[in-house]
């Protein structure tokens, strides 16, 4: 017998669509036997299944959040099964989905895991490039290829991950656009329009080398967590089958070497020869940096400060974080990207401005592959003032602002709350004005309720910061 309703939904997850012609069917007593469904190219076309307006369905809260779980499987029959789900839900089996026997319920849950675990490997796979040229503002895209029509749901993700820069997701289904205020979704796009690699991969590549354990190598459990599906995507990738095939050799040379104890760091021997040198430039300043041992554990290279000579304006955060490490710039990570934000909006000019960090190198703590930010401690602070004196001496700053407690105590010596010196603020013995404002990092660690306020807050102090040094002169 041929279906006495037909409907139409959009592509992919179509669940306003799906509600609508619920609502209808159901008020109209269709049974699930009797509705043909099928997807058009034009969304939002509902056939011959009559008035979309129904009333509200009542149904139980598992059932309510597995459709939006469910609709974006690839399955042609999803909607057929969700229907009939609903409709076994309203004839009396509210309890059907704690029936995991039940043939319909092991199918639909089936399917949920299948689009769960799509999303996931998205986020974790997904890799986005700059790409050159296009503005002021920095802006990525990226490729990926799903099993799934999750797009509109993975989205949102990285818009919490990645606020401060543009980006583009770009996808055989459609496309996601974030510009920094809004998110919206257009056509398919294609391969060839993302950048084929962009300079922050080598770097990338690199970490994921120097991290790789060849004692743990597992190449079955690293093709169920990466497929190789998702390899031609990953700029790393390229790096796996050399680092597999040398594990083994690269374990036996760990065994046979001999146990060593770590080199004892001595920085009143370091700071002694660093003093000796007395660089008359900021540029010979930056050369005994880079070649001076680190004064904290951990760091791949020394993070030198960025801008101008004479700036009217410097910034002194704490130190380098993961990304400034491996692209040796300061403020270039979620923090600094956050902050290069909130100056254009108080009109100041990055570019203009003098950024560098009260500590040079970036201390963390290993887990696994993950390096995790430790902060410096009050006499790994003041190891680095011999640079930081000179540095800003060199600069020659009208105004100063600290970001944070990790700066206001290498300016000052003294470990005072920011929440108690925010604002214009005296440095002594500093030929230069002083401002006091939270470091960016804080505001990417408070909760969403907290944050927009916070941030506004510290738009403000900037504010503030502009119209402190147009007052000051030379």
């Amino acid at each position: 017998m041929s279906p006495l309703r037909s409907v139409r939904l959009g592509p992919g997850a179509d669940l306003a669509g799906f509600r609508a012609a619920c609502r209808s069917l159901i008020a109209a007593g269709v049974p699930p036997e009797a509705v043909g469904w099928t997807e058009a190219r034009e969304p939002g076309l509902f056939g011959a299944a009559g008035d979309e307006s129904g009333p509200p369905l009542r149904l139980p809260r598992a059932v309510a959040d597995l459709v939006p779980a469910v609709l974006p499987h690839r399955d042609p029959e999803r909607h057929a099964l969700l229907y009939r789900l609903i409709w076994r839900v309203g004839a009396g089996e509210r309890h059907l989905l704690e029936v995991a026997s039940d043939p319909l319920v092991h199918r639909l849950l089936r399917m949920r895991k299948a689009v769960g675990r799509d999303l996931h490997k998205m986020h974790a796979f997904l890799r986005f490039r700059r790409v050159p040229g296009a503005g002021a503002r920095e802006t990525f895209a990226a490729w990926f290829e799903p099993d799934h029509h999750i797009l509109e749901a993975a989205a949102p993700f990285f818009v919490a991950r990645f606020p401060a820069f543009d980006w583009s997701i770009l996808t055989p289904d459609g496309s996601a656009h974030w510009d920094g205020a809004a998110l919206v979704f257009g056509p398919p796009g294609r391969r060839e329009d993302v950048p084929a690699d962009d300079p922050f991969e080598d770097g990338w590549c690199h970490y994921y080398a120097t991290t790789f354990n060849p004692a743990r190598t597992n190449p079955a459990a690293m093709r169920a967590e990466m497929p190789k599906k998702y390899w031609r995507n990953l700029p790393e990738a390229a790096a796996i089958p050399a680092l597999v095939r040398g594990a083994q050799g690269r374990v036996a040379a760990m065994i046979e070497r001999e146990p060593v104890l770590p080199a004892k760091r001595v920085p009143a021997r370091a700071l002694a020869a660093m003093a000796e040198q007395e660089p008359d430039s900021l540029d010979a300043l930056n050369a005994v940096i880079r070649r001076s041992e680190p004064l904290v554990p951990g760091a791949t290279q020394a993070v030198l400060g960025e801008g101008p000579v004479g700036a009217a304006i410097a910034f002194v955060g704490e130190q380098p974080g993961d990304q400034e490490d491996l692209q040796g710039r300061p403020f270039v990570g979620p923090a600094g990207r956050l902050l290069t934000r909130a100056m254009a909006e108080a009109g100041l000019d990055r570019d203009a401005a003098y950024l560098t960090n009260a500590v040079k190198h970036f201390k963390f703590e290993q887990r696994g592959k993950r390096r995790i930010h430790q902060s410096p401690t009050a006499g790994e602070v003041s190891h680095y003032r011999w640079w930081l004196d000179r540095e800003l001496a060199f600069v020659a700053p009208r105004l100063v602002v600290a970001l944070g407690a990790t700066a206001v105590l290498a300016l000052t010596g003294r470990p005072i709350p920011v929440t108690r010196a925010r604002g214009p603020a005296e440095f002594p013995g500093r030929p230069f004005r002083g401002f006091v404002t939270v470091h960016p990092s804080y505001l990417l660690r408070l909760p969403d309720e907290a944050r927009d306020e916070a941030y506004v807050a510290f738009v403000d102090d900037l504010r503030r910061v502009r119209a402190t040094a147009g007052t000051l002169t030379v």
